[in-house]
């Protein structure tokens, strides 16, 4: 069984439960829920640039045109 990368990446799901995950350790950690929320937005941010950057390449490879030819 082959796994599915690109798919896998680009999961909400996914990003969500790391950032749940990490968010969870760092309070676990006596760190302050201040620097959880941070750290989780960031990783769920980094998470839109992939999912943006994977998806435009699908499109790219596909031959598809997204509208935003120069």
């Amino acid at each position: 069984m082959k796994i599915d990368w690109k798919r896998k990446l680009t999961s909400r799901k996914l990003w969500v439960s790391i950032a749940g995950f990490v968010a969870g350790l760092i309070v676990l950690g006596n760190g302050s829920q201040e620097t959880a929320d941070k750290i989780s937005g960031a990783i769920l941010s980094g998470a839109a640039v992939v999912g943006y950057v994977l998806g435009e390449g699908l499109a790219d490879g596909k031959g598809g045109s997204n509208g935003d030819d120069i």
